[in-house]
Order: structure tokens, then C-alpha cells, then sequence
């Protein structure tokens, strides 16, 4: 009839613990990307456009004949 020892104070920090896990998962998923991710992307797609501006043909120059 006895049952397991259980320190209540590690209990409770585990219960506290798992709750702040599943609380960041959450507003991971709500607010996207971290800052690291976010300057990343908006590098590569900067270089991106630099390369397509680039090879752009210019049309609004009129031909010369």
C-alpha cells in the first residue's frame, strides 16, 4: 500500500516546465520565424533581386535607328 515517494516541489517545476514548453510552441507557431530567420530571408531575397535587376533588359529606352 505505499506509493512512490514524490518530491512535490519537483513536481510541481516539471508541471511548470511542461506547461512553458507547450506555451512556446504555441506562439512559435503563432509569430512565425525568429529574428535570425527573419534577416536571412531578407538577405537572400535582396541578392535575389540585385541578380534579377541585373539581367533586367531595359525597354523603356527607346531603340535608337
Amino acid at each position: 500500500m505505499t506509493g512512490e515517494i514524490v518530491n512535490l516541489n519537483k513536481a510541481r517545476k516539471a508541471r511548470a516546465r511542461s506547461e512553458a514548453d507547450a506555451k512556446a510552441k504555441a506562439n512559435r507557431a503563432k509569430y512565425g520565424l525568429g529574428k535570425p530567420e527573419k534577416t536571412l530571408a531578407k538577405t537572400v531575397a535582396a541578392k535575389m533581386r540585385r541578380a534579377l535587376d541585373q539581367r533586367r533588359l531595359d525597354r523603356d529606352t527607346p531603340k535608337k535607328d
